[in-house]
């Protein structure tokens, strides 16, 4: 009887006195419950700023060795490539809300710079895409070391978050060069106009097939491998960034995503291929 006594009076201190209320009771007195905390990452953006290289500007999609952004997978205008930006903000919004500050031929040791200038836009969303140049060089020895890639991409990252640490960050990866080399490889006129230097490093020479030639693009493709994963690897440090998993480097361009004057660049097709494996991404409810 006395055990039960004492167990009584423990249960009447544990709802009284400075004890917390039950379940429910801040309900039933017209509290307010707490506000759900809003996801980290939104899937509808209201703002893009673009950085990277050629291919973020189409390069090479509507004539020789031109520049065509409103063809541009981030941010163009263009009703054939339907644009992410065009995608998440409408043609009007994305007229008056995102911005393009790529620059064909940038490296990875030029993003943060580009990030620079993109933070004072203060977007919600940046679209990132290098590291092809990094890899097309003059040669193989002159590729972008990875410790410095994934370094460039380090810095960039902290340039961005120094002025907006809630902005979410799209990663796209690094094409596979060799595909593209393969595809591209059937056209003369391509051929040609790679002798004008772009991506030596892979497409010098284009027609040889001994050990020299195999090892050399093979250390290409294996380099833009090693990009990939520093891409992954920073990204999957920062809860606001997105890789794309792969899915860029992964998708098979055909002759119809390759741009007709120099076979390597995305044609205005491939630019739509990009826009949708970017949108994906950036839209999935999960990573």
């Amino acid at each position: 009887m006395l055990t039960a006594g004492l167990l009584g009076v423990a249960g009447c201190d544990a709802a009284g006195g400075d004890a917390p209320a039950p379940s429910g009771t801040e309900a039933k007195l017209g509290r307010p419950s707490p506000k759900p905390k809003p996801p980290v990452w939104d899937t509808s953006p209201s703002s893009i700023a673009a950085v990277g290289d050629s291919i973020t500007t189409g390069f090479d999609a509507c004539a020789v060795l031109t520049d065509c952004p409103e063809v541009s997978w981030a941010t163009g205008s263009s009703e054939r490539v339907n644009s992410l930006a065009v995608r998440l903000l409408g043609k009007a919004g994305a007229a008056e809300r995102s911005w393009n500050y790529a620059v064909t031929g940038a490296r990875m040791a030029d993003l943060p710079g580009q990030m620079a200038r993109a933070v004072r836009r203060k977007p919600q969303l940046v679209a990132v895409m290098a590291g092809a140049n990094d890899a097309c060089r003059s040669s193989t020895s002159k590729m972008t070391p990875v410790e410095e890639f994934r370094a460039g991409f380090e810095e960039a990252m902290r340039t961005l978050r120094a002025a907006l640490p809630k902005a979410q960050v799209y990663v796209a990866s690094v094409p596979d060069l060799k595909r593209l080399w393969s595809t591209g490889r059937t056209s003369a006129l391509g051929k040609q106009v790679w002798k004008l230097g772009i991506c030596p490093s892979m497409l010098g020479d284009p027609d040889a097939l001994d050990a020299a030639a195999v090892e050399r693009r093979e250390a290409v493709s294996r380099r833009v491998e090693d990009y990939n994963e520093a891409l992954a690897e920073v990204c999957a440090e920062d809860r606001r960034c997105r890789f794309d998993g792969g899915a860029v480097h992964a998708y098979r361009f055909g002759t119809a995503q390759l741009s007709r004057w120099d076979w390597f660049h995305p044609s205005i097709d491939g630019q739509a291929r990009l826009a949708e494996i970017a949108y994906r991404t950036v839209t999935a409810k999960k990573p």
